[in-house]
């Protein structure tokens, strides 16, 4: 770890003590918190003199659902949501990932951190919309990706690759309508096609 990286480590301990829990890999510092804790911290990160993180640089949700296999040892192990955001600290150069778990698999619901930066607000939006991630306190949180008659949230682990409904122009309505999905599952075998005698085969 370098020095600003142990730097950061100590001050995150400092300031939030047991609140957070700080993990460094891959020459990445992580620190995950509670959802009840999030907005918070994200104040804190954003205002206090020793952090400074003022920018914002990505927001995304994630589906933890399967992962590696249910051998994750952690305190949020088996939790299914959650976002995770890419700070930069402009004035003392400094990155950190935060990492946030929705309480609730069924209904997730966030705070949303656009008062704290506003380049969330679209991005809040994309983690809606891919991922069901609701995030209470943003103003305009719609679709952004997907029409407004989607159903469902295609980056879910368990959304079907066909989805529910598909769309098409339908000449005696003369419009376009929605319906179920008429496409069958299949599976594509790749065909080998190979010269006659190839590898002495007649």
């Amino acid at each position: 770890m370098s020095t600003w990286q142990n730097a950061l480590v100590a001050q995150l301990h400092t300031v939030f003590g047991s609140d957070a829990k700080v993990v460094e890999a891959l020459g990445e510092v992580t620190l995950t918190v509670a959802a009840v804790d999030y907005l918070t911290i994200c104040k804190t990160l954003h205002d206090h003199p020793v952090f400074k993180f003022d920018m914002m640089i990505d927001l995304a949700g994630m589906d933890y659902s399967e992962y590696a296999d249910g051998a994750w040892d952690d305190v949020w192990s088996g939790a299914r949501f959650a976002v995770v955001l890419h700070l930069l600290s402009i004035e003392n150069n400094q990155r950190l990932r935060l990492r946030v778990f929705a309480e609730d698999e069924q209904f997730p619901v966030l705070a949303s951190v656009v008062p704290v930066w506003s380049a969330a607000d679209w991005y809040e939006r994309e983690a809606f919309d891919m991922y069901g991630l609701v995030f209470e306190g943003h103003n305009d949180l719609r679709r952004i990706l997907t029409d407004y008659g989607f159903i469902g949230h295609p980056l879910r682990k368990d959304f079907p690759v066909s989805g529910y409904v598909e769309m098409r122009y339908d000449p005696d309505q003369g419009r376009v309508i929605y319906q179920p999905v008429t496409i069958d599952p299949r599976e594509n075998t790749p065909r080998i096609v190979r010269e006659k005698g190839y590898g002495g085969a007649h």
